[in-house]
């Protein structure tokens, strides 16, 4: 099947079999491996990426369910030079741990913050409870949240 869709604000087509995921369309067919995948049933939320400002999980939605969407991928959250005020707290905050699933928090994170740039600690501990890291360290990516809570509220 034949798709379009905005990826990272830029209009994509693809063709992919009906069956095909976006998680797989994103990393094998676009080439945008910043979306990890590892549990494929929803689970873990390292395939998270923002579909119409929503968070969602791409293992579980098909690639022709995005035909005509908006789709962010962590790299289109990444300026052209430097890092995003997300990505900068995470950094300073030591929340990218091992890596494999700083993708899914930072899309989390960031559909949660563009919705609700005054989220409280306990309403961004309840969102990336979704999201699971095998190094076990949520109070720095928590803190890292909680901190770039700031940039957004400027840019509402």
């Amino acid at each position: 099947m034949n798709i379009e869709f905005t990826l990272n604000g830029q209009l994509t087509a693809v063709e992919v079999p009906a069956r095909t995921s976006l998680s797989d369309c994103l990393r094998h067919d676009l080439r945008k491996t910043g979306t990890h995948v590892a549990c494929e049933h929803g689970v873990c939320g390292a395939c998270t990426v923002i579909v119409d400002g929503d968070a969602v999980r791409s293992c579980l939605m098909l690639a022709v369910q995005a035909d005509g969407c908006q789709v962010t991928t962590v790299e289109g959250m990444t300026p052209v030079t430097g890092l995003s005020a997300l990505q900068e707290s995470f950094h300073r905050h030591h929340a990218l741990q091992c890596g494999f699933c700083t993708p899914g928090f930072l899309t989390t994170a960031h559909a949660l913050l563009s919705a609700e740039p005054e989220a409280s600690r306990d309403r961004i501990r309840e969102v990336l409870s979704g999201n699971l890291c095998r190094c076990t360290g949520y109070v720095n990516i928590v803190e890292a949240v909680y901190d770039a809570r700031r940039a957004y509220q400027e840019n509402r």
